[in-house]
């Protein structure tokens, strides 16, 4: 087919009529001279008549050697052209040329003998501009060098996308000799490189045009056959000068391993940011449970489909634990975390639970040890050694467990138990990388882990030595109705000072004391523990209430720079009035039939422990049915809402005389005791009670 009955770009009719270049001989503007046996011109053509200037009316008939070739050549030409029609042998050269206007050009030559069909003999004559000759020798030249040195794989492909052309380095990268892709497809070479979507990336840039760059394709050739490859691919559609199609050339490089390289780096940069996230969650609270769920948090899913975190139980009881090789493992789960709702969840011990590993399970090693243990293809064999019992192993094996490691958790030199992690649905096994993640986040898990421990053993040990020095009283005394409650600070915060007190009195009078030890912890029990004896001891003397304080303001000093709030009250059922003086405490709440709650107006007085200061005493009539409300701060402080508000909610919460003190004790406690508040409360109900 001619270029002039080409498919244009546009696949649509045939280009007819004058064309401009749109082959390498128009680009060479190759001109056609043919002389008859005398040497005179007979053919003459268009291109002939752009490079020597003269037409084809001028041309027709006259020697040739006078109007093509330079005086100086003539004898040498005309020679050269006897001897082609004698010996019928083609010659070439370069010879300078006079064009009509003077001008002089040299030449490239190209002569050969014709015959005709009555036997008569001519000469063909091909010529072209040796400039222009050797400017496309170059960029030929340089094409095949380019094409044939190319470190990267290049191809051309036909409408057909068929191979016609493949540089050695793609030849390379398919495994496949450069010979053996002529004529044949992609799809039929390279089964296992994603042959569809090349295919329909090759169709579309064959029919658009849009050019198809830097495109990631993956697969295998014969070049590698056991190994994923990574390509970046490019695509263009190659057309002549007047648009026609000839096909597409493709560009591949084989960009795996910097691939595998970004990868790397990704994982990298992921790890560190778990790392990093590890930090900052892992060990907001001092709260054991809360730690442990957050390091199981952390771990899934960026680490393992399925983490649990346990302890041993001689750890969570504050004792030192070293297995012998004999020796079961007892372990308390303190928290279970999966991806996905899993089988796995049920083989696993519940948090809180305790459960006992014999000597050959894997998590018995790991604590053992203090040595990872990492199984990274687990198969049957391997799951009676995981699990707890052989029912768990069952259920494990039909979750899909394929890959285990457990991380001990050591901190200041002893295990505390271990970090247990298994895939499922991840079908990656664990790995070298893995194993020193999970050492990291285990050992940064398990300092907080371990501070945890510690703190509650000794929340523990204040809480109860706080709740041995509390009392416990009747619930009808010197002719009032009482009931009373503490409630310790959140798991986050140590144990407090607050404590309450109902002391019977001579001649059937109570005194109803509420107060609040500055800090926390042991050393704060302690002194209220101290504080609440002295007042026990100067109560018996019948003291007047201000009379009391200013006595324990003078111990409070000498209790190591202890500061405490404290409101001490009297009641007199015979009287029916109540002496209450206050030394830096809220004021207690007046409840009474057929009125609205009220703030007790006390004189506020200065906290135990500063000294010098005056106390007073404010007498107030109590009624049968009335109450007396005492509580301490942490009932209605937070750090979200004022003061004001707060004992405006609690005025609100008493509006029924009648209800009975538990459950007011109860509603107090359930609706205005943060969860999260760092102080503990002691509060304290008094109704007065009708005469006997």
């Amino acid at each position: 087919m001619s270029p002039a009955e080409s498919p244009g770009a546009d696949g649509g009719e045939p280009v007819r009529g004058p064309m401009g270049p749109s082959g390498l001989l128009d680009v060479l503007g190759v001109a056609s001279v043919v002389l008859d046996a005398g040497g005179r011109i007979v053919l003459w053509s268009p291109q002939a008549e752009e490079l020597f200037g003269y037409s084809a009316q001028e041309a027709l008939g006259e020697f040739a050697a006078r109007i093509m070739v330079h005086e100086q050549h003539v004898d040498l030409v005309v020679k050269l052209f006897a001897d082609v029609l004698e010996t019928g042998e083609g010659w070439a050269g370069a010879f300078p040329i006079r064009r009509k206007d003077g001008t002089t050009r040299l030449v490239e030559f190209r002569n050969m003998r014709l015959l005709d069909d009555q036997g008569d003999v001519y000469a063909l004559g091909l010529c072209a501009d040796q400039t222009t000759v050797r400017q496309v020798e170059r960029d030929v030249a340089l094409s095949n060098r380019t094409i044939a040195q190319a470190p990267v794989g290049l191809a051309v492909l036909d409408t057909e996308l068929r191979y016609v052309t493949v540089n050695p380095a793609l030849a390379q990268l398919n495994g496949i000799p450069a010979e053996d892709h002529i004529g044949h497809t992609p799809r039929e070479l390279l089964p296992d490189v994603d042959a569809d979507a090349m295919e329909a990336a090759l169709v579309e840039v064959l029919r658009t045009g849009r050019p198809f760059v830097d495109q990631h394709i993956v697969g295998r050739t014969k070049a590698d056959p056991d190994r994923e490859h990574h390509w970046s691919v490019s695509l263009y559609r190659l057309e002549d000068s007047t648009g026609t199609v000839l096909g597409v050339a493709g560009m591949a490089v084989d960009i795996t391993e910097q691939h595998q390289a970004a990868l790397e780096a990704e994982t990298a940069r992921r790890r560190l940011a778990l790392i990093a996230d590890a930090s900052a969650r892992i060990g907001t609270t001092l709260e054991l449970d809360r730690t442990a769920h957050e390091l199981a948090d952390v771990a899934v899913p960026e680490l393992a489909d399925i983490a649990a975190v346990d302890l041993l139980q001689a750890v969570v009881e504050g004792r030192r634990s070293a297995l012998g090789p004999t020796e079961p493992a007892v372990i308390r789960a303190l928290a279970v975390k999966a991806e996905h709702a899993t089988e796995a969840l049920d083989a696993a011990d519940p948090p809180g639970g305790v459960a006992r590993y014999g000597p050959d399970r894997l998590v018995t090693e790991c604590v053992r040890t203090a040595n990872p243990v990492m199984i990274a293809h687990v198969d049957e064999r391997d799951l009676p050694r995981i699990a707890r019992s052989p029912e768990a192993a069952v259920q494990l094996g039909r979750a899909g467990v394929h890959s285990y490691l457990a991380v001990p958790l050591i901190a200041r030199g002893e295990v505390l138990g271990a970090l247990d992690l298994k895939r499922t649905r991840n079908p990656l096994p664990f790995s070298e990388d893995d194993l020193l993640l999970a050492r990291e986040l285990a050992a940064r898990a398990a300092v907080q882990i371990d501070n945890a421990r510690w703190y509650q053993n000794a929340r523990d040990t204040a809480l109860t030595l706080q709740r041995s020095l509390l009392p416990s009283h009747p619930a009808v005394t010197g002719g009032l109705e009482v009931a009373s409650r503490y409630q310790p600070a959140g798991a986050s915060a140590e144990v407090g000072g607050d404590w309450f007190d109902v002391i019977p009195l001579e001649g059937d009078k109570t005194a109803l004391v509420v107060g609040d030890v500055m800090g926390s912890g042991i050393d704060a029990a302690t002194t209220m523990g101290r504080l609440r004896t002295a007042t026990h001891t100067l109560a018996s003397l019948d003291l007047e209430p201000t009379l009391l304080l200013e006595h324990l303001d003078r111990i409070t000093e000498g209790l190591d720079h202890s500061i405490a709030t404290c409101v001490y009250a009297v009641h007199d059922p015979r009287l029916r009035q109540c002496r209450i003086a206050n030394a830096g405490h809220l004021p207690p709440v007046r409840v009474r039939h057929g009125h609205a709650p009220e703030l007790l107006d006390l004189p506020t007085g200065a906290p135990l422990g500063v000294g010098g200061v005056a106390f007073s005493t404010t007498t107030v009539d109590l009624e049968p049915g009335d109450q007396l409300v005492f509580y301490t701060d942490g009932l209605v402080e937070t750090r979200q809402h004022p003061l004001d508000e707060r004992l405006d909610a609690l005025l609100e919460l008493l509006d029924d005389p009648g209800r009975d003190l538990e459950e007011c004790c109860d509603l107090l406690l359930r609706t205005l005791h943060r969860p999260d508040n760092s102080d503990d409360v002691a509060l304290l109900i008094a109704r007065v009670l009708p005469p006997s």
